[in-house]
């Protein structure tokens, strides 16, 4: 990875004005108003702290684990059909604390805050703190938070968990317990062998159906393996799911292995009291499987014409972003995902990294990962 700057062209700029900015610009293709986007902005800035006043000339404040280039903020767009994309931002408020023991802290009285902001409970995440936040947490992260940016000013919330905070060898028994604490311990036995478990999420606030969810890790996963991995009932066809796979990873008619960065799958459980989840959800990390994001986003446009979804829109949200080719880095999609909800159309996200410090420039050549195994 570079340490050029991604925009070499402008003058120095903060971490906040880089995010702000390409948050402006999101939300106007997201059909946002610009009452509520100065309100999004605001929330930003305000969840970002004191490190969203740094220069971008300085390092980044910490090495966060929520983006390749140490930014501690991601964008992504939910894509259905017949529908404006939906508008997402990911990010740390405890960034450059002193310790993840800190870090934690300060991102619960961030969400603490939101809560009295918007007036909803912190009940699920109060229900679990011990299992996630304790005095010495380990693992790559303590706490992070996603908004999805909604008209009205109001965003719903949602914080991301390390299930390793206890220790990485308890990361099973701490999603078992969550789940059982939470209502969905009948359904633990559901989950699908799995090489780790690097998140748990919480849906808090305005959700019509709170969601808890389990993310797992899957290395050297194919395709064929990935189309097994739902666990709903019903759950999407096994077909659809290898084909997503397939295309978002650039594979042929071989069976794809990822063989470098995993694939992840999430499970999402809303009813309490049920044996299986009522959402599967599986993410492709293409970024390490081209070699540019110009061909990512064909890849991209494939899997939203396949879904019926208008293909015009990532490349309007990539310029949104950066001012950049496509075609001079790779990571600027990190992630592609299908997902599945019960009684809900399928969605397509893509996960677009800030890219304030630095671009990840492209392979030279195409990623070997395609393996011919059955």
């Amino acid at each position: 990875m570079t340490a050029a700057p991604v925009r070499a062209d402008l003058p120095a700029a903060t971490l906040t004005g880089h995010t702000t900015g390409q948050l402006r610009r999101l939300a106007a293709l997201a059909g946002l108003s610009e009452a509520d986007t100065a309100t999004y902005a605001d929330v930003l800035t305000e969840a970002l702290g004191p490190v969203g006043a740094r220069s971008l000339d300085l390092p980044p404040p910490d090495r966060t684990f929520l983006s390749d280039d140490h930014t501690p903020v991601e964008f992504s767009l939910s894509l259905q059909p017949g529908t404006a994309p939906s508008l997402r931002v990911l990010l740390e408020p405890g960034c450059g604390a002193d310790g993840l023991d800190r870090n934690g802290r300060i991102g619960l009285a961030a969400i603490r805050a939101m809560a009295r902001r918007w007036n909803f409970s912190t009940g699920p995440l109060d229900a679990v703190r011990d299992l996630f936040l304790p005095p010495s947490p380990q693992g790559p992260l303590a706490l992070w938070c996603a908004l999805e940016l909604r008209p009205g000013g109001v965003p719903r919330v949602k914080v991301y968990l390390n299930p390793a905070a206890l220790r990485v060898k308890r990361s099973f028994w701490t999603v078992r317990e969550a789940m059982e604490r939470l209502g969905h311990g009948r359904a633990f036995a559901s989950l699908a062998r799995a090489d780790g478990y690097p998140f748990v999420a919480l849906d808090l606030g305005d959700w019509e159906e709170p969601r808890l969810k389990v993310y797992a890790r899957h290395d050297d996963l194919t395709a064929g393996r990935a189309g097994r991995l739902s666990r709903m009932d019903p759950g999407p066809d096994t077909a659809a799911v290898e084909d997503f796979f397939l295309t978002a990873a650039g594979g042929g008619r071989e069976v794809t292995r990822l063989s470098r960065r995993p694939g992840l799958t999430c499970h999402a459980f809303t009813e309490t009291g049920a044996a299986r989840p009522s959402g599967f959800t599986l993410h492709i990390p293409v970024r390490d499987y081209a070699r540019h994001d110009g061909e990512v986003l064909e890849r991209a446009g494939r899997v939203l014409a396949r879904y019926g979804m208008d293909t015009a829109v990532l490349p309007r949200a990539l310029s949104a972003v950066t001012g950049r080719r496509p075609e001079d880095g790779v990571g600027l999609i990190a992630y592609l995902a299908l997902a599945h909800q019960h009684g809900r159309a399928p969605r397509v996200t893509a996960y677009l990294s800030s890219e304030a410090y630095a671009v990840r420039p492209p392979a030279l050549a195409r990623p070997r990962h395609v393996n011919a195994v059955r």
